[in-house]
């Protein structure tokens, strides 16, 4: 879902601009993202960050974790920053970039961990390659994880379920965890997405796959 243009944003934005937000020049950080953005800590990677919430509660939750949100909506960004700056959490930057381009920033095994948290399904069959779960994706994320590093996958649609748990199987990933309920399992789940509490406090069921490459 699309949030309507605020036209003060990009102006708002400006203040945050190679600090909280990082949107330009991103290849040059590539196999430095934790020495040169992260203090040195190990990166881990959520992929479509929305507004930050997950990211925030992360970072705060982790301090010796470095945590990258990429989002493709400029205007989603400043939610994110905003909490970060708001928050004093020196952990955590947001990228305004699509993920369909990970490798030109990444190097290989940079990055320990990537979350995937209630992606747009594209629920039309016509546009499959561009669920985040898709082969072509998978393979992106294979190249730019470390030996043995996982994918955490939560969403409310279950055909979107469905479909990356088959993807995940034919790239002949090793299924760690995997619910169709999650909120009733004892699956660490240490925080939500602002869609993971609007979807559940309907009572909505949360899907949850974790996968290791």
């Amino acid at each position: 879902m699309r949030l309507r243009k605020k036209p003060w944003i990009p102006q708002a934005l400006e203040e945050y601009r190679g600090k909280e937000l990082l949107e330009d020049g991103l290849e040059q950080y590539r196999g430095q993202w934790s020495q040169q953005v992260l203090g040195g800590r190990p990166v881990q990677l959520e992929i479509g960050c929305g507004k930050g919430q997950f990211l925030a509660a992360m970072s705060q939750l982790h301090p010796e974790i470095g945590y990258l949100g990429i989002e493709t909506q400029r205007d989603v960004c400043y939610y994110g920053v905003k909490k970060i700056r708001e928050g004093e959490i020196p952990n955590a930057r947001i990228l305004h970039a699509d993920a369909a381009h990970l490798l030109d920033w990444f190097a290989p095994g940079e990055v320990d961990q990537i979350y995937l948290n209630f992606s747009d399904p594209w629920p039309k069959a016509r546009h499959a390659k561009r669920r985040l779960t898709y082969r072509t994706f998978l393979a992106q994320y294979k190249e730019i994880l470390k030996p043995g590093g996982h994918l955490r996958f939560k969403t409310d649609n279950d055909d979107l379920f469905a479909f990356s748990v088959e993807e995940f199987k034919e790239f002949g990933l090793e299924i760690v965890a995997l619910s169709t309920d999650l909120h009733h399992t004892d699956i660490l789940n240490e925080a939500q997405t602002e869609y993971e509490q609007k979807f559940s406090a309907r009572g909505k069921n949360i899907n949850f796959c974790e996968v290791a490459f």
